[in-house]
């Protein structure tokens, strides 16, 4: 459009001195269009906001034209550029009458020219005047929708975002408060109740005392190596050692054994070579939490572990023959708690779950023992 301005302002001058070389209105005529010309220059520094600035430039641009015109209707074809320019600077109510205003003008320039009331001269202007101004209207429009549009993406995605983080975050924070429950707050409980035992049989039976403190030091050991073991990776400290799950879980039921209980494993099938990490983890995890449970709540002797490994799932039962519970009432956990606040340990089980597309099935009766059966589904060797 810039180019388009200076292309017609110049070849209107050169029309203009052609024709009218010696005229007495010629010196005024370069002086305009110099000054035009200097003007026009100026106005892209000063932006295409409607500020003072820039409306008095759009005043003195018009004003040097219509002297031009008036001097030379020759240089009526510049109005076209000067439509857009008022349009861009205008808003479109301000726009409209100034672009009327700078047809008028053309249309009186070429009737003074052609002498006589041509309808052509009459009604071309003003056609042209419109389809400009509509084109530059419409697309205006459109720009101010695909503004809006682009905003609302914008704003839609970063919201989006931050819902993906907030997601994130609480998800993170599930995991971490089960991997801290199947393992440091075990160890921690488990300590507690050693070393009150300890502090019972202190007087009575010293010896006694001392081998629960040792069992507690172990422990304290194990849940330090577990604590590493978060800062490091969060893989279970068992499996981390390198001898697979097979040996991760007799690691766990020889710590989980007392003089009280008994652990032991048993084993039906080989394990897929090479179980998905995330498999593994959250089998020894399972093992972890259920044993805890036993040893806590259950009043239990003996408690087994058998790993069942089919072509499709591998399948974890923790069956032990403590006092059992009403699946469908109250946990132990629920019982044993203040105000039956709920435990933290099937629900962590049942998630660990739910990420891999397992299942947690529990049988029990109250004075019957409890059978826990977690099953993992495995993708197709």
């Amino acid at each position: 459009m810039h180019t388009a301005f200076f292309v017609l302002l110049a070849a209107s001058l050169a029309r203009y001195l052609a024709r009218h070389a010696d005229g007495p209105h010629t010196p005024w005529i370069i002086a305009l269009t110099a000054l035009l010309a200097v003007l026009y220059v100026l106005g892209p520094a000063l932006g295409t906001r409607p500020t003072p600035r820039r409306l008095t430039w759009l005043a003195l641009v018009v004003a040097a034209w219509a002297f031009l015109v008036v001097l030379a209707p020759s240089f009526a074809w510049c109005a076209v550029p000067l439509f857009y320019t008022g349009l861009r600077t205008l808003p479109p109510r301000a726009a409209l009458p100034l672009v009327a205003l700078l047809t008028a003008l053309a249309v009186a320039a070429q009737l003074s020219l052609a002498g006589w009331p041509d309808p052509n001269l009459l009604l071309a202007p003003p056609a042209v005047a419109a389809i400009a101004a509509t084109v530059f209207v419409v697309m205006q429009r459109q720009a101010a929708r695909r503004d809006a549009l682009i905003d609302d993406l914008v704003r839609t995605r970063r919201d989006l975002a931050a819902t993906e983080r907030r997601e994130g975050t609480l998800a993170e924070r599930e995991r971490l408060a089960r991997e801290i429950h199947d393992t440091l707050a075990q160890g921690l409980s488990s300590q507690r109740m050693l070393l009150q035992a300890a502090d019972r049989l202190w007087d009575t039976a010293p010896g006694t005392a001392r081998d629960h403190v040792r069992t507690a030091a172990a422990i304290a050991e194990r849940s330090l190596a577990e604590a590493r073991r978060f800062v490091h990776d969060l893989t279970p400290a068992d499996l981390a050692e390198g001898g697979g799950l097979l040996q991760a879980l007799h690691a766990v039921a020889e710590r989980e054994t007392t003089p009280t209980l008994t652990v032991r494993v048993h084993t039906e099938g080989t394990p897929p070579d090479p179980l998905p990490a995330l498999v593994e983890s959250a089998l020894v995890r399972i093992a972890q939490g259920a044993l805890a449970n036993v040893r806590e709540h259950a009043r239990a002797t003996t408690a087994i572990l058998t790993l069942t490994c089919l072509d499709d799932q591998i399948v974890l039962d923790v069956t032990d023959d403590g006092q059992g519970f009403d699946p469908h009432g109250p946990t132990p956990a629920q019982a044993t708690t203040p105000e039956g606040r709920r435990g933290h340990g099937l629900p962590a089980i049942r998630a660990r779950l739910r990420q891999l597309g397992g299942t947690l099935t529990i049988e029990s009766a109250p004075g019957e023992g409890t059978a826990l059966s977690a099953a993992i589904p495995l993708e197709p060797r």
